[in-house]
């Protein structure tokens, strides 16, 4: 653990990725704006003591929970969606280990666009292009509004690249296993021991009023990064987040001996991370 190294950096990410060495990270994951359209918000509360109120806290006392107003975070709109990534994942595949993976991780209305670029950002200077692509992962949950005149949207798009079509890390027996569907044909043994996940990955977003939860819109649970962070690196690795936001890559990293970059431009963001890198660090947490 003392080897681990967390470096955040507040930043316009193009310029700071472009101040990294070729072939230094070994994982890269990014959770990228989504073009939606719409302005997101961080959601701030206050508590004031209260005997009536709706939490109770440190030494049984009851709180009241205020809302106040919401923080702009950013404007998650563009008229040239795939010309703002290019570059920044033209960056990414420089900075990839040749053993190294990417994650992009994105919602069903961009996927596709993203996919192709990818293939030809992963074929610059002789690279092997489409073959570098592994796999699309589907985080699927079941959370939110469901709309009545087409089939809910409940599930993100995370599309897995390689920087070596053939030779990456890759720890199958580092994962967390799943439960059976039908325990009862696989025997008692295997039923115990679980499965390992496939490409789809069933788990539930951050909850609203769990302990995880930070605010942050766009938060990512912490159990899909560390499934990712055990597969794909190695304790010691270096790990790069540049669309860092919350910080959950992070977390996640050093709780597994990896070391992490996280770059955000939103001075909120990066103090967010801080906090939660340092509660992360803390060994009494």
């Amino acid at each position: 653990m003392n080897d681990v190294q967390t470096c955040i950096l507040q930043s316009e990410n193009l310029s700071a990725l472009r101040t990294l060495p070729d072939s230094s990270v070994e994982l890269i994951y990014i959770d990228p704006p989504f073009n939606t359209g719409v302005t997101q918000k961080r959601a701030r509360v206050r508590t004031v003591r209260d005997d009536a109120g709706d939490r109770t806290g440190f030494g049984g006392h009851r709180y009241r929970t205020e809302k106040l107003a919401n923080m702009p975070l950013y404007a998650d709109i563009f008229d040239d969606y795939i010309g703002f990534l290019r570059p920044r994942l033209t960056e990414a595949h420089r900075i990839l280990t040749a053993t190294g993976s990417l994650f992009v991780h994105i919602d069903p209305r961009e996927v596709h666009y993203v996919k192709v670029m990818l293939d030809e950002v992963f074929a610059l200077n002789g690279g092997a292009g489409r073959a570098c692509f592994q796999n699309e992962i589907i985080w699927a949950y079941d959370y939110g509004a469901r709309p009545t005149k087409r089939w809910p949207a409940k599930h993100d798009n995370i599309l897995w690249y390689t920087r070596d079509p053939t030779s990456y890390t890759f720890n199958l027996n580092a994962t967390d296993r799943i439960p059976y569907m039908a325990p009862g044909l696989v025997g008692a043994e295997k039923a115990a021991r679980g499965k390992t996940p496939t490409d789809v990955w069933w788990h539930t977003i951050v909850s609203p009023t769990g302990r995880e939860k930070t605010g942050y819109p766009t938060q990512k649970p912490l159990g899909i990064l560390e499934r990712i962070i055990r597969v794909h690196s190695n304790a010691g690795d270096t790990v790069l987040d540049f669309f860092a936001g919350s910080g959950t890559t992070g977390v996640a990293a050093v709780r597994h001996q990896r070391s992490c970059i996280l770059i955000d431009q939103s001075s909120e963001a990066c103090a967010l991370m801080q906090q939660r890198l340092k509660s992360s660090a803390d060994p009494r947490r």
